[in-house]
């Protein structure tokens, strides 16, 4: 079979996509915690398929920043370190303060009802206790603030930080003992938009992404494995 005989590639393509996927969700719903091995031929073996479009998904993941493989031993998820959450966090709060401020001037009625379902959303998810798909609406409220801002390249910048802020966001889900505090602490956000002062705005990105910002960082360092004592 030298000559291409019209092979259908995105079926392909798309494959790998849904493993990467599947992926995904398993490392922000934690049932692949940072630093766990992703064995090619587990995921192939549970899902029917063939290792080929495991190992290709588990390649994209590598390249948004999901997965790291190692030199014959293969691919493990990610594991964040303080440094790089904060680094994470400093240029999350630069886009998401400008971007808060511009959603400000752009607000319709239509995008705040949206934003105001999303929140109506998260606090029933809350009261449902399920917290993976609670993070989830947590990202996408946020993503719809800087979809509001109406800057395509802001909203590509924050798209680009997804693979890393997924990582982050599952993080957040063991923050909090109350499900409700996630849902409520987005409140005093969004009623800063609505009323449209920046320095309001301003100060409630601050204190929204500050809090996260210092308690994922003290978790991670909390995860991390202690280190010898050579005293």
């Amino acid at each position: 079979m030298s000559q291409p005989v019209g092979l259908p590639e995105v079926v392909e393509s798309d494959l790998v996509r849904q493993v990467a996927r599947s992926l995904t969700a398993a490392i922000v719903q934690g049932r692949l915690a940072p630093g766990a091995k992703v064995s090619e031929a587990a995921v192939a073996r549970e899902l029917g398929i063939s290792r080929a479009p495991v190992r290709e998904a588990a390649r994209l993941l590598e390249n948004q920043g999901l997965l790291r493989s190692s030199p014959r031993r293969g691919f493990f998820v990610r594991e964040l370190s303080a440094a790089d959450v904060d680094e994470l966090y400093d240029l999350r709060i630069c886009v998401e303060r400008h971007a808060a401020v511009a959603a400000s001037r752009r607000l319709t009625p239509e995008t705040r009802a949206a934003l105001r379902r999303q929140l109506d959303l998260m606090d029933a998810l809350a009261r449902e206790d399920d917290p993976a798909t609670s993070v989830e609406a947590d990202y996408q409220f946020h993503r719809m603030i800087c979809e509001a801002a109406g800057n395509g390249r802001l909203l590509r910048l924050f798209d680009g930080l997804a693979s890393e802020l997924r990582i982050v966001i599952g993080l957040i889900g063991r923050l909090y003992d109350d499900p409700m505090k996630l849902a409520r602490a987005h409140v005093p956000l969004l009623e800063a938009i609505e009323a449209g002062r920046p320095d309001a705005i301003l100060a409630e990105v601050d204190h929204h992404l500050g809090v996260a910002r210092r308690e994922v960082g003290l978790l991670v360092q909390s995860l991390s494995p202690a280190k010898p004592d050579v005293s």
